[in-house]
């Protein structure tokens, strides 16, 4: 009957991640954000007459921080604990080294699938919508206090000063569509209407986002497949329909895109069954001495 491959749905990564980090020797299993509702602010005026912004997970490339090139390890000294700003009038090198996308499927090698600014530039040029000023970096936390209270607030205020409509969320990393829902769910109850763009379903529904474009494709590409501009036009296309065209809350659209045919990369992302004992042993100590660079971060951005 051509039925698809059972592992052919979206990637559960809640559990993916849960039984990773047991196998790692971690026996306190995270709490993902959880909510049964979801704010919703509709557009106030058409698409065309509203001020965009966008917001990233991203974060910008830090010369004096290690490698974050393609390829490059997860480097922590790379993140950022405080919201950033930056100007959406000019290039930007912003990059995913410090978060955890998928390395093995990702090649991160064009930032357009994760920073999607020229192509909003570009659909702005055009008379689409007006792209505001100033374009905002999410912090990466996991912890939800802080992203509620200090984080949420500050971008909130930002787009405010900006006279800010609507906001295009972008994030790669598991926790990332965490803090990216989030983020959204503060905008939207302060009358900010968002489109989260992201790869991570189950997190992203779970934490109860206002409006959401699927991509069922590895964590990293959120707007499209590496140095395809026509399926990075389509994505964000397509996530501007579902701002546009959206009737309620938790409204999700999947992309008819897929990565491959096979879908076989689901299996992959933090599979422990396709990992050795020895494999398990080093991953744990390389993520050891990961926290112990990102607390260091942390205490020198003053964030609890």
């Amino acid at each position: 009957m051509n039925f698809a491959p059972d592992f052919d749905t979206p990637l559960e990564y809640m559990r993916r991640t849960r039984e990773y980090y047991l196998a790692l020797g971690y026996d306190n299993p995270y709490r993902w954000a959880h909510y049964v509702d979801a704010p919703f602010t509709p557009l106030k005026k058409p698409l065309k007459d509203s001020t965009v912004t966008l917001i990233t997970t991203s974060a910008p490339y830090q010369p004096d921080k290690g490698d974050q090139g393609p390829g490059a390890l997860y480097n922590a000294a790379a993140k950022y604990y405080t919201v950033l700003s930056g100007d959406t009038a000019v290039d930007h090198d912003m990059r995913i080294s410090h978060i955890g996308y998928d390395r093995k499927h990702t090649t991160a090698t064009d930032s357009n699938t994760w920073f999607p600014l020229p192509l909003m530039r570009k659909l702005a040029g055009q008379g689409r919508f007006t792209l505001a000023k100033r374009f905002h970096g999410a912090p990466t936390n996991r912890s939800q206090r802080v992203t509620l209270e200090t984080d949420a607030p500050e971008i909130l205020a930002r787009c405010r000063e900006d006279g800010v409509d609507a906001a295009v969320i972008v994030p790669n990393c598991p926790v990332c569509h965490q803090t990216s829902t989030l983020v959204a769910r503060h905008l939207e109850r302060n009358g900010i209407p968002t489109v989260v763009m992201g790869c991570a379903k189950d997190i992203v529904e779970l934490a109860g986002a206002p409006r959401f474009l699927f991509s069922d494709f590895p964590l990293g590409n959120a707007c499209g497949k590496p140095h395809e501009p026509d399926t990075q036009a389509f994505t964000l296309d397509l996530a501007l329909r579902v701002l546009e065209s959206a009737i309620g809350p938790r409204t999700t659209v999947q992309s008819p895109l897929r990565w491959t045919e096979d879908g076989d990369w689901k299996n992959d992302y933090n599979n422990i069954s396709r990992m050795s004992a020895e494999e398990i042993a080093k991953r744990r100590a390389d993520f050891d001495q990961i926290k112990q660079v990102a607390l260091g971060q942390r205490k020198k951005a003053g964030v609890a």
